[in-house]
């Protein structure tokens, strides 16, 4: 069977490693929360945590591990630190993700529960 030039072949090793990598750091809810609005608009860590709702450390920590990951970046604007991300696959994976799991009423945790 022939693949079409745009399909995409096994993925390697390296490449599952990378995305599990990814995946694992927006397991978490609030980082997953950063990327979604950064997704929307630059943002410094001061607006970042009023919007979450979550102290400027506690925000500072999860930017930082965003960041070496390379999934959010960061310029200097004055005195400001602004975060954002760059990479439109991960916008999409971020949107579509929250996307799915918006409309349910039973959270994922409730579901394995259940054994499914």
């Amino acid at each position: 069977m022939t693949r079409s030039a745009g399909a995409l072949g096994d993925p390697t090793a390296r490449a599952l490693q990378s995305a599990a990598g990814a995946f694992g750091l927006l397991a978490s809810p609030m980082r997953l929360h950063i990327v979604w609005l950064l997704s929307q608009g630059d943002r410094d860590v001061t607006s970042l945590a009023e919007e979450i709702g979550a102290s400027l450390p506690a925000v500072s920590q999860h930017l930082a591990k965003l960041k070496l990951a390379g999934l959010v970046h960061s310029r200097r604007e004055g005195r400001r630190q602004v975060y954002f991300v760059n990479d439109p696959a991960l916008v999409t994976v971020v949107r579509v993700m929250l996307g799915q799991f918006a409309d349910r009423t039973a959270p994922v945790a409730e579901v394995r529960e259940l054994g499914v």
